[in-house]
């Protein structure tokens, strides 16, 4: 008798409920939430899902993810040596039509205007007492682009990196409901009425020559992020090509799927309670919401400079499309003007500053590793 319960005492002592924590069950709730967002309600589910269930891994006790070789090790690796990163951006890239950009270069400005958020969420972070690569990488939330922000923050705080990604992947997915009252509130009725000229057509040598040229530019200017812009247009370069098309399905479908599940459950790993129940992380959700909607913002005021610029040939709801979440937010423009003006069609106007949003916060990122690394 002695020895069985010595025994019991020996599994006991080596199960993970030995070591089990009020912060780990608090995470592991935060993962069902989680789960629940992305299934029930349809929050960004193919990236919340596996971070949501990469989180509740992570708060398992003595599961031996950080030590023994195994899965685990692997995708910590492929995040941490930046692998997974520049692979969704040639999803991405394969994904994406760059025609409206192309048609409309000036699209670039609201891009760049956009990225106003990503840098009044900095001064905000640093005003509450993170250092600058912290603060960096808090702002880049601004970008709604989560494979940009896990890149910077990989670069900068990796030990930051559970909560900026679930901050930036839970406004990505939140978009839908952030953005719209922010474009009614700074825009009237008569600017979401207006009904933009159609796009001109775009020829086959413009859309190979582009992704070729930004690279150059880009790469050559801001050397950190020539792999996420490399791997963004040679994507788009697959797609457009004409006769690559098994190696821009593979880029769009396969591939692009196989790195976001790594990618998201890597990210919900790092989310262990001693790292994620922290004053900080609550501070970088508020930041992450400041940034996105200062982004919007920021995008939206800038079309109504344009508009008005151009004579009234600029809807300013296009503007909010500026910061990313490719397409999402481009649809969001899309639906926010098809209800002040049923005969507006603003979808591929919007997917201009679309597009440039992309550009624009991996240039962003770029300049901040560029400077603080």
């Amino acid at each position: 008798m002695e020895a069985f319960i010595v025994s019991l005492q020996a599994v006991w002592s080596d199960s993970g409920f030995a070591g089990f924590t009020s912060g780990n069950a608090i995470m592991i709730a935060v993962g069902i939430v989680l789960l629940y967002l992305a299934f029930a309600k349809g929050f960004e589910p193919l990236l919340l899902a596996p971070i949501a269930f990469g989180c509740i891994l992570a708060n398992f006790p003595k599961t031996g993810f950080e030590e023994d070789p195994g899965l685990m090790q692997v995708i910590h690796w492929g995040i941490k040596n930046e692998v997974f990163p520049p692979l969704i951006f040639m999803g991405v890239g394969a994904m994406t039509d760059f025609g409206p950009l192309i048609a409309n270069p000036s699209m670039l400005m609201l891009g760049a205007a956009a990225q106003i958020g990503v840098f009044v969420s900095l001064s905000g972070a640093m005003l509450l007492g993170f250092n600058i690569q912290e603060a960096a990488s808090i702002g880049i939330i601004g970008g709604a682009d989560g494979p940009t922000a896990i890149y910077l923050a990989i670069k900068l705080a990796p030990h930051l990196l559970g909560a900026i990604a679930v901050a930036a992947y839970s406004y990505m997915s939140l978009v839908p409901l952030i953005q719209p009252p922010i474009m009614k509130l700074l825009t009237t009725q008569k600017e979401r009425e207006i009904v933009m000229d159609q796009l001109r057509p775009v020829s086959k040598f413009e859309k190979l020559a582009f992704p070729v040229i930004t690279t150059i530019v880009i790469s050559l200017l801001l050397p950190p992020i020539a792999s996420l812009m490399g791997m963004l247009m040679l994507g788009n370069l697959f797609r457009e090509s004409g006769v690559t098309d098994r190696l821009s399905d593979t880029a769009q479908n396969a591939l692009i799927n196989i790195v976001t599940i790594f990618l998201a459950t890597g990210t919900g790993l790092t989310m262990k309670a001693e790292n994620f129940l922290t004053y900080q992380t609550l501070m970088i959700i508020v930041l992450g919401l400041v940034a996105f909607a200062g982004g919007t913002a920021g995008g939206v005021l800038f079309g109504k400079i344009m508009n008005w610029c151009t004579g009234g040939k600029i809807n300013p709801l296009i503007g909010s499309a500026g910061v990313s979440a490719v397409p999402m937010a481009a649809r969001v423009s899309q639906i926010v003007g098809q209800k002040a003006n049923p005969g507006n069609f603003l979808l591929m106007h919007a997917m201009g500053p679309n597009v440039a949003g992309v550009i624009g916060t991996a240039v962003a990122a770029g300049t901040m590793l560029a400077m603080l690394k």
